[in-house]
């Protein structure tokens, strides 16, 4: 069986390192406890801060609280590998596939496309998230290298200042030739996409959509086309019966003007399905 647990060790005294008390804490080897903290599972709680830490020979004080959240299951799995589009310094503009994620949990962080970046740039810079794909969609997504530009890029998302375009390919024929707009309101809160057709194979019954939205609510895309009827192929929480692939959602435009640089900025895909 796989183990799983979670630990939270009050320290009781100055100048314990980290891989020390984790090691008298647990049944773990160092060596493990070591590519856990890389894997971004242990935490430290100083005052009213809780971060992630890394480094093995961390030195602790006392009071302070160190949380490890250890999953055999999480630690294993091993990232998808994302295609660098752009490294324009303060931040970067990835091609992330299916199965990796946009951001980590405190069991871990190292299948994110954040962590990927952070440890595959060169030189060497940290990682901020700045806007989500689920992790069963692919596509183009930001990730920001410093606090300045996650905030300001972040704004961009926030107020609805980014034109983000999305192919989905959805079972059945899709009726509509001219654009349609779907504006079902989601857990509550208002919801836009809008559809354009781009190819219809009647033999297969599958049609191949570009979607672009005004709001970005969790899964709109998706709910939205499955509350029409037309689920996304590969969607397995929205109903669709064609299991055989990945989600069939991709990003595959984003343009801005960028709120460091002040240019505009264009990034484009070609779909791959």
């Amino acid at each position: 069986m796989l183990k799983s647990f979670e630990q939270h060790i009050k320290i009781a005294t100055d100048n314990q390192l980290a891989i020390e008390c984790l090691a008298s804490h647990t049944e773990l080897s160092k060596q493990k406890l070591k590519e856990a903290m890389n894997k971004g599972c242990v935490w430290l709680t100083a005052g009213k801060k809780t971060q992630r830490i890394r480094r093995a020979k961390k030195t602790l004080k006392c009071g302070q609280t160190l949380h490890i959240y250890y999953d055999e299951k999480v630690l294993s799995a091993e990232p998808s590998v994302p295609e660098l589009i752009a490294d324009e310094s303060d931040y970067s503009v990835w091609n992330k596939p299916s199965g990796l994620l946009s951001q980590g949990s405190k069991w871990g962080d190292h299948c994110t496309i954040t962590r990927w970046a952070e440890q595959h740039l060169t030189p060497q810079r940290n990682s901020f998230v700045v806007h989500r794909l689920d992790r069963a969609a692919s596509g183009i997504i930001l990730v920001a290298h410093s606090k300045t530009a996650a905030a300001k890029l972040s704004h961009l998302f926030a107020t609805r200042a980014i034109s983000k375009t999305y192919h989905a390919m959805v079972e059945g024929v899709w009726p509509f030739e001219a654009s349609q707009t779907i504006n079902q309101p989601i857990d509550g809160k208002p919801s836009v996409s809008h559809v354009i057709p781009l190819t219809i194979d009647k033999v297969n019954e599958t049609s191949l959509l570009e979607v672009s939205i005004e709001t970005g609510r969790k899964h709109q895309i998706r709910r939205h086309l499955a509350e029409s009827g037309f689920p996304i192929v590969g969607d397995r929480l929205y109903d669709s019966t064609i299991l055989d692939d990945d989600l069939m959602l991709m990003a595959v435009k984003l343009a801005f003007v960028c709120p460091l640089s002040h240019s505009e900025k264009l990034y484009q895909l070609t779909t791959n399905f």
